[in-house]
């Protein structure tokens, strides 16, 4: 299993916006492609003092699953032009990391 991890960053007048195009046409369309190996994603969101940070991890089940969805450059982000026209900045690439522990449920 991987993580795969990417961040962005808004003004704090675009953050609303951003987060809603990534809940309502974004994510939603990650989901309707079907990818075989694609598990989940996750958004989280932070205020910084001049800007705000969001963070995504991806979950996949193999390296296959992650060159499915991103293509043959999988490390290359993949930021539609919508989401560009409402970021500051964001990370070119993303990051991989090799789920060693899965999560486990505090008992």
């Amino acid at each position: 299993m991987l993580k795969r991890i990417w961040h962005g960053w808004t003004t704090p007048a675009n953050a609303d916006a951003y987060e809603e195009l990534l809940r309502s046409t974004i994510f939603p369309g990650i989901e309707d492609r079907a990818i075989p190996g694609f598990i989940t994603i996750e958004l989280l969101r932070r205020p910084l003092e001049a800007e705000v940070e969001f963070m995504t991890i991806m979950t996949f089940g193999d390296d296959n699953a992650v060159k499915r969805f991103a293509g043959a450059a999988h490390e290359q982000a993949v930021v539609p032009a919508a989401a560009q026209a409402l970021l500051s900045r964001y990370d070119a690439q993303s990051v991989h990391y090799h789920v060693r522990v899965p999560s486990m449920a505090a008992g």
